[in-house]
């Protein structure tokens, strides 16, 4: 059964003018999983990916784009070649527009682009009062890299990885999120027990000190012992102080982290995490499927293998392929030029290969290469320790659970054998040290299992978060 701890986080005049708002754990983790900075900062972040993925996907899309120049005058003193060969320097008044439209294509195989545009200049010569247009209504083109670099390619090997692994990343940043504040969830809860048992003990010492001073009147106690019942009494009250300066200490980190206004919360004990027995072969499988750490670690293999494609597509022999069919007039007349048009075509190839290069191109390579086996190694190592973690949490999971039921046990036993002791103690059968010694008991095994009860929670949020899988329900987080 939930025990509510009644004690206010902050004390204040505000404080007392509001109705104090207990919250479960869950509660807390869903406000702020809703509510909080760090939440919303996770959100900005997946959507990034998102566009991230959206500019990506644009790539391998046909693009429509239209440029031009309008106008294209110019007034100026140029030189102009004469019909005998010579240069002079002429005043020039002239206007030389133009205007295309382009439908592109990259090929993603290939690395290169086809292309279809429509394109129409035309021509002023203001002091001759001369007009002429230039069209080209259709032209069909192939612009093809060879030997070189194709970022296309590696990139469609690269980016739906990352897309991915953004999405579970989000998930487990949730998930580290609850976790986080269940550690502060249960920071603040330690230190509401602290100052919970501290108030008992003072309205228990108070009416042991009332029984010890009778009894002292009567001769029945020894001054020492009604001294320390009065020093037990200061010692708790201390103790209510302190636990209530430490606990707004603790309630300002969850605030902070959280949003919620801390004043008016109170915090409940919750009841014992899920006892689940989780082999650690089910939770090794579960999280190669579901973490994006195995993303990251096929991503990061891809971009080593992508460097050292750069580095030999870089280097030596480069090579572009342009080809161009298409139909072109010219006339004094915009419609005229759609008469009798005339074929065009262009093939053009370039290179440029390095003859002599004093080993550069050597060097490139071998350093794209070692580096790839450096990340290899790194690789290797990384998820061997990611399997690691994820199986010794899997295997402490049990030893948790069964360490939980044993502090319940021992706080339920403390308390009982206090209760005795202090009925006992009032009828005069014990004495104040094995009181004393019954009381510290009782505070120590409540303390005991509070770190308990706080140490299963966080083992069940961080097996949650390393396999993304929910072993109560029997599903991934994802599917939720």
């Amino acid at each position: 059964m939930k025990r509510i701890l009644t004690f206010l986080l902050l004390a204040g005049g505000s404080a007392a003018a509001q109705t104090p708002t207990t919250q479960s754990l869950q509660d807390v983790i869903e406000l702020a999983l809703n509510r909080s900075a760090v939440a919303k900062q996770t959100q900005t972040t997946r959507d990034q990916s998102y566009w991230q993925w959206r500019t990506y996907q644009a790539n391998y899309r046909p693009q429509l784009g239209l440029q031009g120049t309008l106008p294209g005058f110019s007034r100026a003193v140029a030189p102009v070649v004469q019909p005998d060969g010579t240069t002079d320097f002429r005043a020039v008044r002239i206007n030389n527009s133009n205007l295309a439209m382009t439908v592109s294509q990259n090929i993603g195989l290939t690395g290169g682009q086809v292309f279809v545009a429509s394109e129409v200049q035309r021509f002023d010569d203001f002091n001759g009062r001369l007009k002429r247009y230039n069209n080209q209504p259709i032209s069909i083109g192939l612009l093809q890299p060879i030997g070189k670099f194709n970022n296309l390619r590696w990139a469609n090997r690269i980016e739906p990885l990352r897309y991915q692994e953004s999405q579970r990343l989000y998930i487990e940043e949730r998930e580290g999120i609850a976790q986080r504040i269940t550690e502060l969830y249960f920071d603040v809860l330690q230190q509401q027990v602290n100052a919970e048992v501290a108030s008992q003990n003072v309205r228990a010492n108070e009416e042991l000190l009332r029984i010890g001073k009778e009894r002292y009147q009567l001769g029945y106690l020894s001054q020492s012992d009604l001294l320390r019942l009065e020093l037990n009494l200061l010692n708790a009250r201390q103790a209510v102080a302190q636990g209530q300066l430490d606990a707004q200490n603790a309630a300002v980190s969850l605030q902070s982290y959280t949003g919620l206004r801390a004043e008016t919360l109170q915090l409940a004990v919750p009841a014992a995490a899920p006892r689940l027995v989780v082999p650690a072969a089910l939770a090794l499988t579960q999280a190669r499927q579901n973490r994006s750490v195995v993303l990251t670690f096929r991503r990061r293999l891809l971009q080593a293998e992508r460097e050292v494609a750069l580095a030999r597509g870089t280097t030596g022999l480069q090579a572009t392929l342009s080809a161009n069919l298409g139909y072109v007039n010219q006339a004094s007349n915009l419609w005229d030029t759609y008469a009798t048009l005339q074929s065009q075509q262009q093939v053009q190839l370039t290179f440029a290969l390095p003859l002599v290069d004093w080993g550069r191109q050597k060097s490139i390579i071998k350093t794209a290469e070692l580096t790839h086996r450096q990340v290899q190694t790194d690789v290797a190592q990384e998820e061997l320790s990611f399997e690691q973690s994820v199986q010794v949490q899997a295997a402490q999971l049990g030893t948790l659970s069964e360490q939980l039921a044993l502090t319940a046990r021992a706080d339920s036993l403390a308390q009982q054998r206090y209760n005795i002791a202090q009925a006992t103690y009032k009828v005069g059968r014990i004495s104040l040290t094995d009181l004393t010694i019954a009381s510290a008991e009782k505070d120590q095994a409540r303390r005991t299992y509070i770190l308990a009860l706080r140490a299963a929670w966080v083992a069940h949020y961080r097996l949650r978060a390393l396999t993304l899988y929910d072993f109560e329900r029997q599903m991934p987080l994802a599917a939720q």
